[in-house]
C-alpha cells in the first residue's frame, strides 16, 4: 500500500471491550479525563455488562458522547448453541471476518468453568487434537477473548462463571500480546474480579512464553505434556522439537507458583502409544522436584484421527503407578463429548488454516 493511501486511511477506533485499565486510562488522559473514569467505565462494561452509554449515569454526557464516537464495540454472533446431556454447553461464535471459534461452559456442583479460545485454529498441530488439524488463521484480539466471557455471562448469569481456563482453540503463549491484557481485565476488581487462583492458562510448552507469563501475570499453569519421552512427544506435540522435555520442565521448576498450588500436567491416554507402565514410571522421574498434579485425559475421538482411547483398566493401572509415586493424580471425566465439546475436540470454523506463527513470543 502506498504512503499516500495510508495517509488517507482513517485510524481504526479502539475496541472498548479489549482495553485494560492501563490502556483505558491512557486513552482518557489524551481526552483530558481523570484516571478514575477508567474504573467507572470498566465497572459498567464488564462488571455490570452494560454497553449502552446512556445508562452510565455517573459519567458525564460529554464523555459518553466521545466514547460513542471514538471507540467501537464488537461482539461475536452466536452461530450455534449446543447443550450436552451432562449440562456442558458449547457456543460457536462467529467473528466479523467469517471465522468462528468455540467456547465451552462446564457446570459442576461447586463451580462453573468457562473454557476460552485464544486463537482461530492452532499452528502447533498436536496429532491428537481437532484444533491442531484445522491449522491457524490468526490470533484473537483481546476484545474477542473477553467477548467469550461476556457472552457466557449474558446467557448463564453474572455469577455462573467462577473459573476461567485458557484451554480452548489455540496456544495462548503464542498470543501473549492479546492474552496478557485479557488476564489483566479478568483479574481487575473493577472488571471481572477473578482471583489468579481461578484462572488457568494451558500451554503445549512454548518456553519463552511460559517465562514471560510467570513474570508478568502469574496464574495457574497447565502443561499439555502427553508423553514422558522426547521421541514420543515429538510426534504427539511437535513443538517439543523446539523445546524438548528437559527445557520445558526446567521452565516449570522456575515458574512462580501461587501459594499452595501445583502445576497441572495434562496427559491424554492413547492406547498403545503413551500408556504403558514404563511410561508412567518415566513420568514420575521427569516430574521430580516439581509441585505437580497429573490430569489423565481419556482420548476423545474426532473425524480423521487414528488414535484410540486407552482401556479403562489401563488408565487405572497408569494412575495407580503415579499415585504410588506420591504425585497427585486425577482422571478427567469426559464432559460434553456428545457435542464435540470435550478436550481435544474443539474445531470451530477456520477459513484459512495454512498460516503459521513463528515460535517466538510477541514483544
Amino acid at each position: 500500500m502506498s504512503a499516500e493511501a495510508c495517509a488517507v486511511m482513517p485510524a481504526q477506533k479502539p475496541q472498548l471491550l479489549g482495553l485494560d485499565r492501563q490502556s483505558l486510562e491512557f486513552l482518557l488522559a489524551g481526552w483530558g479525563e481523570s484516571p478514575f473514569r477508567a474504573k467507572q467505565i470498566l465497572q459498567w462494561i464488564h462488571g455490570r455488562q452494560i454497553t449502552d452509554f446512556a445508562e452510565m449515569s455517573n459519567i458525564s454526557k460529554a464523555l459518553r458522547a466521545r466514547l460513542s464516537e471514538e471507540t467501537q464495540y464488537t461482539e461475536p454472533e452466536i452461530l450455534a448453541d449446543q447443550l450436552a446431556a451432562d449440562g456442558t454447553r458449547k457456543w460457536l461464535l462467529g467473528l466479523p471476518d467469517g471465522n468462528a471459534i468455540e467456547t465451552v461452559f462446564i457446570p459442576e456442583e461447586d463451580r462453573g468453568t468457562l473454557c476460552v479460545s485464544s486463537q482461530v485454529g492452532c499452528s502447533l498441530a498436536c496429532s491428537f487434537c481437532a484444533t491442531g488439524a484445522q491449522g491457524l488463521n490468526r490470533n484473537l484480539d483481546t476484545h474477542e477473548i473477553i467477548a467469550q466471557i461476556r457472552t457466557a455471562r449474558q446467557i448463564k448469569g453474572l455469577d455462573a462463571i467462577t473459573n476461567i481456563v485458557f484451554m480452548g482453540m489455540g496456544e495462548p503463549l503464542l498470543n501473549l500480546r492479546q492474552v496478557l491484557p485479557a488476564l489483566d481485565l479478568l483479574r481487575d476488581d473493577f472488571a471481572y474480579g477473578f482471583g489468579p487462583k481461578r484462572i488457568t492458562v494451558s500451554t503445549a510448552g512454548v518456553v519463552p512464553g511460559l517465562d514471560r507469563l510467570g513474570a508478568e501475570s502469574p496464574v495457574n499453569l497447565a502443561i499439555s505434556l502427553h508423553a514422558s519421552r522426547d521421541e514420543v512427544r515429538d510426534v504427539l506435540v511437535p513443538v517439543n522439537r523446539h523445546y524438548p522435555l528437559a527445557e520445558l520442565l526446567d521452565a516449570c521448576r522456575r515458574y512462580p507458583l501461587l501459594p499452595r498450588r501445583r502445576i497441572t500436567f495434562e496427559y491424554v491416554m492413547l492406547d498403545g502409544v503413551n500408556d504403558s507402565d514404563a511410561d508412567a514410571r518415566a513420568l514420575l522421574r521427569i516430574l521430580s522436584g516439581i509441585p505437580a498434579m497429573v490430569n489423565l485425559i481419556p482420548f476423545n475421538s474426532f473425524p480423521g484421527s487414528d488414535y484410540q482411547r486407552s482401556p479403562q483398566k489401563r488408565i487405572d493401572a497408569f494412575r495407580d503407578i503415579i499415585l504410588r509415586g506420591d504425585v497427585m493424580t486425577v482422571t478427567r471425566r469426559p464432559r460434553g463429548d456428545d457435542i464435540a465439546a470435550a478436550c481435544g475436540q474443539l474445531a470451530g470454523q477456520v477459513r484459512d488454516g495454512r498460516r503459521s506463527i513463528p515460535l517466538r513470543v510477541q514483544a
